[in-house]
Parts: structure tokens; sequence; C-alpha cells
């Protein structure tokens, strides 16, 4: 019985056979996707573009390295994982990379930060507004460590599965579990320190 492709498996094996077509194609359903995720991390619109035409090329010159077992979003988020951390070090002494916004993607769509928290985190209207709440934990998620939070943002935000933010980030399946596990206890307690999270449940913290 002949292996069934997704779609994304399908394109690249059209590009590597040569369809002029299926780099369209996969620019089409990509570069929307790739946007957001540059954006979130340089509230930079014209940079964003930049990573994004980059990444494409990218992907192109390296369509004969991709594999088509079904890994191909993992497979696009760590070629442009890499570049961003290029941009980073070609650019010592800029900050390339922003505290996330409440701003989802670049069309402007908002994501509710609230509901990307563990269960146990109260209601904001009872102490602050919900835009402050929003803009105090856009500040939590910078003070994580890197690593933990880009988990967070490409587990949530750009919704890739753990298995995938994995492979973005070359690193095994339980490291990425740890990761955000890790990010979300340090964003309950610090939102219980100020006193907008429950108090049951929350670890301590050394």
């Amino acid at each position: 019985m002949p292996k069934q492709y997704n779609d994304d498996d399908q394109r690249m094996i059209r590009l590597q056979e040569g369809d002029p077509d299926a780099f369209d194609e996969i620019v089409a359903a990509w570069q929307g996707p790739l946007y957001g995720f540059f954006f979130r991390r340089t509230s930079d619109v014209q940079r964003s573009e930049d990573l994004v035409q980059e990444s494409l090329l990218r992907l192109y010159r390296k369509c004969w390295n991709y594999v088509p077992t079904g890994c191909f979003k993992g497979w696009v988020f760590r070629v442009a994982n890499n570049l961003l951390i290029d941009s980073v070090r070609k650019r010592s002494g800029d900050a390339l990379i922003r505290p996330v916004t409440v701003a989802a993607s670049g069309d402007g769509e908002m994501t509710d930060l609230l509901n990307l928290l563990p269960d146990n985190v109260a209601s904001a209207e009872s102490r602050v507004s919900h835009q402050e709440l929003s803009e105090i934990v856009s500040e939590l998620l910078d003070d994580l460590p890197e690593e933990q939070r880009q988990t967070f943002l490409m587990h949530h935000f750009d919704s890739l599965t753990l298995a995938e933010v994995a492979d973005a980030m070359h690193t095994s399946l339980p490291t990425a579990k740890s990761r955000l596990r890790l990010a979300k206890e340090k964003l309950r307690y610090q939102l219980t320190c100020r006193g907008l999270a429950e108090e049951e449940n929350v670890p301590e913290m050394n």
C-alpha cells in the first residue's frame, strides 16, 4: 500500500522534483505563520517581512535536506528559529527580541494571554483591568529564560506541538515538556506573588 503524505510533504516532494508551482504553494501556506513568528519576537514589521523572505529562501535552498515524514511544521520553524538566532548574533547590542505583546499576529488578531496560563489564575476583573494583566504577563514572559520563553511561545502562540517545538529547537521531547512546565510554573508563581493567581497548588520557587 503506497504511503500517504500530508499536504506539506506532498509540496516538498514536488519541490524536490522541480515542480515550479510547489514553492508558490508553500509560500502561500506558510508566509503568514512565519510572519507571526517573527513579529511576535521583534515587534518590527519590516524586519519580520525580511526574515520571512530569508526563511523561505533558506527553505528553498535546503529542500533536499527535508525527509517527508510528516514533520514539516517543526522543520520549517527550525529554519525560522535558526535564522532568528543568526540575526540576533549579527545585531549584537541591538535588542532584536522584544517583549511579547497581546497581538497574536500581524493582522491585529488578539490573543488572551490569560487563556495560556494555568487554570488557577484568578479573574482579572476583581483586581486589575484585563489590559493591565496582559501587560504584566507580557513582562513576565520576557523575564523567563530564553529557552523556556521560546518553548512557551512556540507551543501556545505558534500552535506547535511539543514534538514540533523539540524539533524546531534541536532538543528532545522530554526537555521541551520540562521547559514548558517550568515556564508555566514560574508565570503562575510570579502572578501569585502579585496577588493575581490563586495560592493553591503553586510550587515553591528557590
